[in-house]
Formats: structure tokens, sequence, C-alpha cells
């Protein structure tokens, strides 16, 4: 995982090509102009769902994972919490291959806030808990970059 300030974005090229390109679109775009739904960047390799969603309490939520593609999580509105998993003690059940969405049952090993001034990738194969209430105001309105590894 990572976890940074937008800002530091750029700071995150070079690791993988797909990843560039997922970079170069979010430093260059106005991500609060796109369209609810799938953006698709560069075909299958990178997309970003912009999506109106709700934070809710941490025990309602629950760890998923990805095997073909890495997150880059960012608020556009709200803010949030992401809980990190062990990877390494992790049980992964219920893979959607269709969706490339699983969910994990593991220890956390820690918290990150996101909100409009924070990123965090999730690689592929990492247990990651979005959407976890950080405050009273539940409104999110999230952009999830799906890419391909």
């Amino acid at each position: 995982m990572i976890y940074d300030k937008m800002s530091n974005l750029k700071l995150y090229k070079g690791m993988n090509r797909n990843l560039d390109t997922a970079i170069d679109f979010i430093v260059s775009h106005d991500l609060n102009t796109l369209p609810l739904g799938k953006t698709v960047v560069d075909q299958d390799n990178v997309f970003i769902n912009i999506m109106d969603t709700s934070a809710a309490p941490v025990e309602e939520r629950q760890y998923e994972f990805h095997k073909n593609y890495m997150d880059i999580q960012m608020d556009l509105m709200g803010i949030e919490i992401v809980d990190t998993g062990d990877s390494a003690q992790a049980e992964y059940i219920n893979y959607n291959e269709e969706g490339d969405v699983g969910t994990a049952v593991t220890a956390k090993l820690g918290s990150c806030l996101i909100g409009t001034e924070n990123f965090i990738i999730c690689m592929a194969g990492e247990p990651h808990k979005p959407n976890i209430a950080a405050n009273d105001d539940l409104f999110l309105k999230k952009a999830v970059c799906k890419v391909h590894i």
C-alpha cells in the first residue's frame, strides 16, 4: 500500500507503465468534472470509476481485494477512513473474477484518512476496507482508478 498526499502522486511514477498512465491522467485532469460511472483512460489497462456513495461504521464494512488491478482511491468530496489488512494472514473468499473483487478476513494493520488531500494505492492482493465513516457526514464522492497489473 502507498498512502500519501495528492501533491506527491507524481513521485510514484516509474513503478509500473499502467500506473504511470493513471498518474499522468489524474494530475492533468480535474476528476470532479468526470461523469458518474466509468471513464476509460487506456482500454482495460486504466479506467476511473466516479461514484456517489456513503461511508458507514467500521463494523459494517469488510475487507476487499483484487487480483488483476490495483486501486488508487481518492475522495473528491467528503472524508473516509480506509483500513489496511495483513495480506500474509488473510483468508481470501468470495472472489468474483468478472468484477475482480473478493472479500478477505484478516487482521488490521493500520488506518488511512483520505479526504480530498490524500490518496491510497492498494496493490493487487492487498486487503483494504474503504468507506469507513470518519465523521457524522457520511456522503462521499469518490474516484477509484483501476490500474491493471
